[in-house]
């Protein structure tokens, strides 16, 4: 008999890997503490609770990710990935330092918010295909969803140390601290890849260079059914459901009348849920079809329930909810999507899944922080459950499809 957590962690056998995430947790609860940071900052220092400011500084910082997609997919695929993270990841750590600097002077102003959020959103753009497309790199295809399932592990297991320790020091020392050590904790991932075994890492086949390299791309993916099936389901949700800093912030300020460290503490319980639900995704061999119409309908629920929550633990159960339900989906439509690709695509389609994904934001944003102004944080709540279901419905007609005789499926590598 197997040992399950010999399966659950078994891309650990890489030294590289297991190097790369010590040194991505370490970075991943910086960028927790600076979430929770930058939200507070805008929502109760630079404007007076202004839900609408906070939507623009996410439009922003995820802006980047559909507008210049027609190259950050080409570079995942041409260039050298290692070095390509050291730099971006080198770049978030200085943006973040910056923005420190400004904050504990007490210089900083909410344009401040919104260039810096617009840089770090530009390094993020670069770095998240080649971040994605570089574990096959460090494992290999056959244990690539148990590896993008334990990066996700890292990333989440970050969220429930990163929120609760920003707003410890936000009520204690001050927001710049929590800016500051963002910055340092980049280090960490740099100085890891720095040491890597370079003989073990395994280059996928890179792309010829080509002025078409991006069309070429989203015609690859816009050829294949399952796959245009997945992004739309991505827009769904990355556009109106992925939006939890004016969820919690929202419903933390103006309906439980929290304070900084009530606040940290709703994105940590958030990310227990996360953390669950990547850890049960490291523990399958492989994701389909109908674990994303599981993950979407879920989401929808969780967000429903947080909507309708009448206390604070009820809504902070409720997000534990939607984090499981939310990281499963994600991570599983990465899986489908790296593994479905060709190697030398591989850059390209993760690019638009990470543009569709997150691009969407500079939409949702702006819309749900204005349907949390005007109407209030529950009915924005109520558009991340319509985004969940439609999602789920999306998922629900590729499958009976799939069933219909007169129309046979055709991209048998996506299994049901």
């Amino acid at each position: 008999m197997k040992n399950p957590a010999a399966t659950t962690f078994r891309s650990l056998r890489s030294f590289n890997f297991r190097l790369w995430t010590l040194g991505a947790l370490v970075s991943n609860i910086g960028t927790w503490m600076q979430r929770v940071a930058q939200d507070w900052l805008v929502l109760t220092q630079l404007t007076h609770h202004d839900a609408s400011a906070l939507g623009i500084v996410m439009a922003l910082q995820f802006a980047p990710q559909l507008l210049f997609l027609p190259w950050t997919g080409s570079a995942a695929d041409r260039l050298n990935q290692r070095k390509l993270l050291m730099l971006t990841q080198a770049t978030m750590g200085v943006l973040a330092l910056a923005l420190g600097v400004l904050t504990i002077a007490g210089a900083v102003r909410l344009w401040h918010v919104y260039v810096f959020a617009f840089l770090s959103g530009s390094a993020a753009a670069l770095d998240a295909p080649v971040r994605q497309t570089f574990v096959a790199e460090m494992v290999g295809d056959a244990d690539l969803p148990n590896a993008v399932a334990l990066n996700s592990t890292s990333f989440n297991a970050a969220r429930t140390i990163g929120p609760a320790v920003a707003g410890l020091l936000i009520a204690g020392v001050g927001l710049g601290w929590a800016f500051l050590l963002n910055g340092l904790s980049f280090a960490a991932v740099v100085i890891s890849m720095y040491f890597f075994r370079l003989s073990e890492l395994r280059p996928s086949a890179r792309a010829h260079r080509s002025a078409s390299g991006f069309l070429e791309g989203l015609r690859y993916v816009w050829s294949k059914p399952d796959l245009r099936a997945i992004l739309i389901m991505l827009f769904l949700i990355g556009t109106f459901g992925l939006n939890f800093p004016i969820f919690i912030s929202t419903m933390a300020v103006t309906v439980f009348h929290s304070d900084a460290r009530a606040f940290g503490l709703l994105s940590s319980l958030m990310a227990v849920g996360t953390l669950s639900g990547a850890l049960f995704g490291a523990s399958r061999q492989k994701s389909n079809f109908t674990f994303l119409l599981a993950g979407a309908a879920v989401f929808g629920l969780g967000c429903t329930l947080a909507a309708l929550a009448p206390g604070y633990w009820a809504f902070g159960a409720a997000l534990m909810i939607i984090g499981a339900a939310g990281v499963i989906f994600t991570n599983g439509t990465n899986s489908i999507m790296q593994l479905s690709a060709e190697p030398a695509m591989r850059g390209r389609v993760m690019a638009l899944r990470v543009a569709i994904a997150l691009g969407g934001t500079p939409i949702g944003a702006p819309i749900v922080g204005w349907v949390a102004n005007h109407f209030g944080p529950r009915w924005a709540l109520g558009v991340g459950a319509a985004s969940g279901f439609t999602a789920a419905l999306v998922a629900v007609y590729v499958l009976l499809r799939r069933r219909n005789p007169l129309h046979p499926h055709k991209d048998h590598e996506l299994i049901v």
